[in-house]
């Protein structure tokens, strides 16, 4: 079983590596889903499913960094929501 700390550090990653989405939907479900991803889990007191889930996060990221360095090669035009217009 990781540790506590072991698996705060993933979270990090993961919610680190999700605000580099380019594009704004991206970034925000990914850091969403991340959250409650890790909210889902925080009870688990099995240490085979808590392995899984470690793992099954572990691949997540390492979708998550494909996925923004494919999107940093495709970058599209920022949203409304996005210009800072102060």
């Amino acid at each position: 079983m990781s540790s506590r700390n072991s698996i705060l550090k993933l979270y990090k990653t993961m919610l680190r590596e999700s605000e580099k989405f380019s594009s704004y939907n991206f970034r925000n479900y990914a850091i969403r889903r991340t959250r409650d991803g890790f909210r889902e889990n925080k009870h688990l007191t099995d240490p085979e499913e808590v392995s899984k889930q470690i793992e099954y996060a572990r691949k997540n990221l390492e979708i998550i960094k494909r996925q923004v360095a494919v999107g940093s090669m495709y970058g599209g035009q920022k949203l409304i929501i996005e210009n800072d217009t102060r």
